[in-house]
C-alpha cells in the first residue's frame, strides 16, 4: 500500500499531465490548506486525478495565485484516495 505522501508527490505530475500554462516563467507549490487520505492506495493501482479550479487571485507582483480542489481516485474504488485543496502561484 502506497503511503499518503507518496501519494500526494504524484500531484504535481499529475497536474502536468492533465493541461500547462502556456508562456509562464515561473510556477511556485504554494501549499496545501486541507488533505485528507482517505482510503489506501494498494500499489500497481491505476490511479488518475481530478482538477477543479476553486479560486482565481491576482497578485501584487504581478502573478497569479490558483486553488485547485484535488482529487485522487482509484481505478475500481468508489471511494477518493486523496482529497486536497491545493495552492499554486504563476509568474508570467
Amino acid at each position: 500500500i502506497a503511503h499518503g505522501f507518496l501519494t500526494l508527490s504524484l500531484l504535481s505530475h499529475l497536474l502536468e499531465r492533465t493541461f500547462t500554462f502556456t508562456e509562464r516563467k515561473m510556477g511556485v507549490n504554494y501549499g496545501l490548506n486541507r488533505v485528507r487520505f482517505t482510503a489506501p492506495l494498494p500499489s500497481d493501482s491505476r490511479v488518475r486525478a481530478r482538477f477543479t479550479l476553486q479560486n482565481f487571485e491576482c497578485l501584487a507582483d504581478g502573478g497569479i495565485q490558483v486553488t485547485w480542489n484535488t482529487r485522487v481516485e482509484r481505478e475500481g474504488s468508489d471511494k477518493p484516495v486523496l482529497v486536497a485543496e491545493w495552492l499554486g502561484r504563476h509568474y508570467y
